[in-house]
């Protein structure tokens, strides 16, 4: 499905665990990058109900780091 600029879809988060997590969770096309976003179900002082909204940038996992081999060794000595 191609996602249409300035358009998106957000769904119902069932992983909700604490207050500070997302009532709702999606993405959206924003001026053509995409962008991951967060809603929360409020309520004002005087009860009246709301949404507020996050904008971010997609989440990425964090490459692991890459161990080097030291290279001031010697080719054949081992490191243990």
């Amino acid at each position: 499905m191609e996602q249409k600029n300035n358009s998106g879809a957000i769904f119902k988060n069932d992983y909700k665990k604490t207050e500070q997590q997302p009532d709702y969770k999606g993405k959206a096309m924003v001026d053509g990058q995409m962008k991951d976003m967060a809603m929360w179900l409020n309520e004002s002082k005087s009860g009246v109900k709301y949404f507020s909204v996050k904008f971010s940038e997609p989440y990425q996992e964090a490459e692991a780091p890459k161990q080097s081999i030291p290279q001031d060794l010697p080719a054949n000595d081992l490191p243990f």
